[in-house]
């Protein structure tokens, strides 16, 4: 499956999924350490990591108790590319 597809762009579309894309970006957080620093609920913020899951941004791991989210860099540099490509080539005729 392509890594650019209308449910990711859906997915990077919303601001607050973006937000939560770069804090978890750089360490694994757990989802009400997304939520207090994001100051949202952790219902709104449970919500936006399913769909960064569902569409391959976030991964999750069990880490003792708690659940980890991260940003799957490597996918999102995929999709980076691919819309580049998608819009910078130039089209045929």
């Amino acid at each position: 499956m392509a890594a650019l597809s209308d449910e990711v762009v859906r997915a990077l579309a919303h601001a607050e999924r973006r937000r939560l894309l770069r804090m978890c970006r750089d360490r694994p957080m757990a989802a009400g350490e997304l939520a207090a620093g994001a100051g949202m609920a952790q219902a709104s913020v449970s919500e936006h990591l399913k769909v960064l899951r569902k569409t391959g941004l976030a991964v999750v791991e069990k880490q003792g108790k708690f659940w980890m989210y991260r940003t799957d860099a490597e996918f999102l540099a995929e999709v980076l590319a691919e819309l580049e490509r998608e819009l910078l080539e130039t089209p045929s005729r």
